[in-house]
């Protein structure tokens, strides 16, 4: 990402920030990358060094080439949240609810604005569902370069992980003027939330600290408003996350940077190595999800619970209610949740829509069914959750790819 301290295209030289260092002294320091923070050089951020938040959210999609062509079930979709389409609305001014994931599975950075051609030409991949865009830059933050981007919170939130998408609080701060950051960020940085820091970028705005939680994006510490980023000089369209399931994101990255061309920083955010970590130990991908609900049934693979995810709601994009009234990421009917809803996240409450919820009721339901023992239980207790033997196929099939792609 270009600094925001660089002079722009065409313009007066920005304001620099105030220094007690000589100017040998600065360039030395400039030379010497933070610790735990990544550090921008040259045109853009070294986003595959890695970052403070530790991680991004890894997609979870098996390769269409595992799935059956013609046994889709039937999902229904709410108004404004349709594939390619609006991902939330913003209401009466307000941060809007957050209706759907969008599991990122590439994030570019280019090395100046995206063009509206380029940006369109991404969107016409094949397999290629959702796409955003976010203005962006190195900026600075308690003395250390943060890369920074400035986004829509109705609309950015879904493309976040789970438990931060779900922070109503963090993103109505992000749409007050306030910023956020990584949970690394704010330790390292030692920052309080409702407290004032100056950002120096074009120029130094004071700018209040409304939280954090884990942003998923590699090289990226720090998300303002899109106001509080036209007021910093971010740098508009430099970044763009895709969303493309059921293809391989290594092809997508490929496809990417060709359009983009040289210079851009393409990331699959598909590698182990940036991997989320939820806050306070909670899974930080639905990934991470599966993998601790199988836990609690004895005998049960993460990979059926994974294969039911996409299958009902390709991993919360579609939450429904169904044609059958079926809600939320594991689509339950209300009456068997009453029976079968767990509190996973500890907060009072079992919430059919809530992926913390749902997906340990899941595995809850399919371990009262015999899930556990394998076998032909297994294919029973699969079939309770659907009653077609269409369905089980499908199920097991994906679980078996999800198996071969994930060992």
């Amino acid at each position: 990402m270009a600094p925001p301290s660089a002079p722009p295209p065409h313009g007066t030289p920005a304001p620099r920030s105030r220094s007690r260092t000589t100017p040998k002294q600065e360039k030395r320091r400039q030379r010497t990358p933070n610790r735990g923070l990544p550090l921008a050089i040259a045109a853009i951020a070294v986003l595959a060094a890695g970052t403070a938040a530790g991680g991004a959210y890894t997609a979870l999609t098996a390769e269409e080439d595992d799935l059956p062509a013609s046994t889709a079930p039937e999902v229904g979709v709410q108004p404004g949240t349709a594939p390619g389409g609006p991902v939330n609305v913003v209401e009466d001014g307000q941060v809007a609810p957050l209706r759907r994931v969008v599991p990122p599975d590439v994030l570019a950075v280019a090395k100046g604005p995206i063009s509206a051609a380029r940006l369109a030409r991404i969107s016409k991949l094949s397999k290629v569902r959702d796409v955003v865009t976010a203005a962006g830059g190195a900026v600075q933050l308690q003395g250390r370069q943060v890369n920074a981007l400035a986004v829509d919170p109705s609309s950015f939130r879904s493309w976040t992980p789970p438990g931060t998408a779900q922070k109503t609080d963090l993103w109505a701060a992000l749409a007050g003027g306030q910023f956020v950051v990584s949970p690394a960020a704010a330790g390292q940085l030692r920052l309080s939330r409702g407290l004032h820091y100056t950002v120096v970028a074009r120029t130094t705005p004071n700018l209040t600290m409304g939280g954090s939680g884990q942003l998923g994006l590699p090289g990226i510490d720090m998300l303002v408003g899109k106001a509080s980023g036209a007021q910093m000089g971010l740098v508009p369209d430099i970044a763009v996350l895709v969303n493309a399931p059921g293809v391989s994101p290594t092809k997508v990255v490929a496809a990417v940077t060709r359009i983009l061309g040289p210079g851009s920083n393409v990331v699959n955010l598909h590698e182990g190595r940036y991997r989320p970590t939820g806050d306070g130990g909670r899974p930080g991908s639905y990934l991470d999800l599966y993998r601790q609900a199988a836990t609690s049934c004895q005998g049960l693979s993460w990979t059926v619970l994974a294969a039911i995810g996409q299958v009902e709601s390709d991993h919360g994009r579609n939450a429904g209610p169904s044609s059958a009234g079926a809600l939320g990421p594991m689509q339950f009917m209300p009456t068997t949740w009453r029976s079968y809803g767990v509190d996973g996240d500890g907060d009072g409450k079992a919430d059919i829509m809530n992926p913390f919820d749902a997906v340990p009721g899941a595995a809850k339901y399919l371990c009262a069914n015999g899930a556990g023992k394998g076998g032909q239980q297994l294919y029973r207790a699969v079939w309770q959750y659907n009653h077609a033997d269409w369905y089980v196929q499908k199920v097991l099939h994906l679980a078996k790819a999800y198996a071969a792609r994930y060992r």
